[in-house]
């Protein structure tokens, strides 16, 4: 058989496929007894033997020898996102079925044309492992399928294959095999990869994520964490523990999270979380296994412990890049509906725009139509917030119920906190604090935040990720009254409106009265995102403000510093009662 093994390795170097160090024959895929890997023959000597023949070969090319594996519906990969591009995967064809004659474990490893060959120890087939893929390929990426002009015209976010001019080439009828990525005969790279992957050199050859080379995952020098480098994450029943993990399947050579680049969230063969490829099970982990002290600054884990949270691990595998934004099939919220990992950055910005955590994301604009990319940080709130038909009931019942938010910032109403625009009392708010002035403009995040991030003067990660106080306000706001009045009681408030002001009745002749003798919250007469058919904030609590003995429940503003009120509160009555 030397001469065999002689002739192929001839061909081989002639043809510039690898270097004599980097050829078939020092690589695990040398199978004889002579291969430098773990799986060896007994006694077969010749390395090319398990794949090739020079005579009688089984029709398969090139002189196919191994025997073909009978399994003939392998489950192979779909995704709600492939389904939008209108590619099914097909089952295996071409030269991938001749890598699957071993490496899909049903097949003896020695079981060739000329007879079979015995390997060491017992062993037959493929070794359970990462190199047996088995024959459920959903978990891998797919294969055998057309890549065409056509498809990159459909998907924005691959190349067209006329860029392929380097190593990843598809096969002669334009499909996307195993040997796009695999060179069995060139393993100078590891895992039989074409080329060097550093910066994931060989995913970008085909994938162009938008906005991926300027963003933080793609620039970070961050070292890349244990959880990532050494192992493979499974999955986790809570979010702040990082990935249980089976030791000894994945390792990374890369040091930085830049030179791993995809390889930090997904893998290309079996992948736990199936339709996007990624590492773990469960979405958030794929995030938090970084973003929980190390390598990232910000502990964001910690916060999704606290009682009110973005509930990402409710109904979190639910979520498709492809669904409907604003009504998904199944409401939820996952760290991928506010961050794209593709494009975020850490760059700044000032109210209402969106900072670069927000980058290439979808929202919903002022006039309630899907945009991508979103520029103001309120479209984002929007998607779930706005026009959602599961966006849940009222924090507190109103005199006037409204839950959409789009509606309630809305400039035309009568008052709004300034979201969208800069408000309408422009000539008297004396209790505003400095940096704000009535002309200013505000974010949603001004208000719900991390109660330990850096807006509230803490250590921890800025962003509605979760919150000690409900619902998910970034300073404590009692809503119930009969509650002494403080500078803790009220704290959201007293942020930007100064307390002492508040309660020298400089705005409001009775606000002390009301607060500190009557113990009535702020939020039982101010709704604080907007009310359309009243003045400051006016939209009364029902627990506590009811009818008046007229049957009515009425504010009427008379001027500055003036108004009239006909209701009943805490049993009081008030008969177009002035200040």
């Amino acid at each position: 058989m030397k001469p065999l093994r002689n002739l192929f390795l001839a061909l081989l170097l002639l043809s510039g496929v690898a270097t004599w160090a980097d050829s078939v024959v020092n690589s695990v895929h040398n199978l004889s007894v002579n291969g430098p890997g773990t799986v060896r023959a007994v006694s077969e000597t010749d390395a090319c033997i398990f794949c090739h023949t020079v005579h009688h070969s089984n029709g398969e090319q090139p002189l196919w020898n191994h025997s073909m594996s009978s399994v003939s519906n392998y489950v192979v990969y779909s995704s709600a996102r492939l389904d939008s591009l209108n590619l099914t995967v097909p089952q295996p064809n071409g030269s991938s079925r001749l890598c699957l004659s071993c490496h899909d474990g049903t097949v003896a490893l020695g079981d060739v044309g000329s007879g079979a060959i015995q390997m060491q120890n017992g062993v037959t087939t493929m070794p359970v492992g990462s190199a047996n893929v088995g024959t459920d390929l959903s978990a891998d990426h797919p294969i055998s399928f057309v890549y065409d002009s056509t498809l990159a015209a459909r998907d924005p976010q691959i190349k067209d294959p006329s860029m392929l001019t380097g190593k990843v080439r598809l096969d002669q009828m334009g499909r996307l095999q195993c040997t796009a990525c695999h060179n069995p005969h060139d393993n100078q790279f590891g895992n039989f990869l074409v080329m060097d992957n550093t910066g994931s050199a060989l995913c970008l050859a085909c994938h162009q994520p938008g906005q991926w080379a300027g963003s933080s995952h793609a620039t970070s020098s961050a070292t890349v964490p244990s959880a990532i480098a050494n192992v493979r994450p499974i999955s986790s029943t809570a979010v702040q523990k990082k990935p249980a993990a089976l030791a000894g399947v994945r390792s990374v050579s890369a040091s930085s999270l830049a030179a791993n680049a995809c390889g930090n969230c997904h893998v290309s063969h079996q992948a736990q979380s199936r339709s996007h490829l990624l590492i773990a099970k469960q979405p958030e982990d794929n995030c938090l296994v970084c973003h929980s002290g190390s390598p990232a600054a910000k502990n964001v884990a910690v916060d999704f412990q606290k009682p009110s949270i973005h509930p990402i691990t409710l109904n979190s595998e639910s979520h498709s890049p492809v669904e409907d934004p604003i009504n998904p099939p199944m409401r939820h919220v996952v760290c991928a509906d506010c961050h794209n990992s593709h494009a975020a950055t850490t760059a700044k910005a000032v109210a209402p725009n969106a900072s670069g955590a927000l980058a290439n994301l979808t929202g919903v604009s002022l006039a309630g139509t899907v945009i991508k990319p979103l520029t103001k940080e309120y479209e984002l709130c929007f998607r779930c917030h706005a026009d959602s038909l599961d966006r849940g009931p009222a924090t507190v019942p109103r005199q006037v119920i409204q839950t959409n938010q789009r509606l309630e910032f809305s400039t035309a109403n009568q008052s709004y906190h300034p979201v969208l625009a800069i408000g309408k009392n422009l000539n008297h708010v004396p209790s505003l604090i400095v940096p704000w002035m009535v002309n200013s403009v505000m974010y949603c995040t001004d208000c719900h935040n991390s109660d330990d991030g850096p807006n509230a003067g803490g250590g921890g990660a800025n962003g509605p990720h979760g919150s000690i106080y409900q619902p998910l306000l970034e300073r404590n706001l009692n809503l119930g009254d009969f509650q002494s009045e403080s500078a803790g009681a009220y704290a959201l408030c007293y942020k930007c409106h100064g307390r002492s002001v508040v309660l020298s009745n400089a705005s409001f002749p009775l606000h002390e009265s009301h607060v500190v003798n009557d113990q009535a919250a702020c939020t039982t007469c101010h709704d604080s995102h907007g009310v359309a058919n009243a003045p400051h904030l006016i939209n009364f609590n029902t627990l506590y403000v009811t009818n008046s003995p007229a049957g009515i429940v009425s504010y009427r503003s008379t001027g500055n510093m003036h108004g009239s009120c006909t209701l009943t509160c805490h049993g009081k009555e008030h008969l177009n009662a002035a200040y």
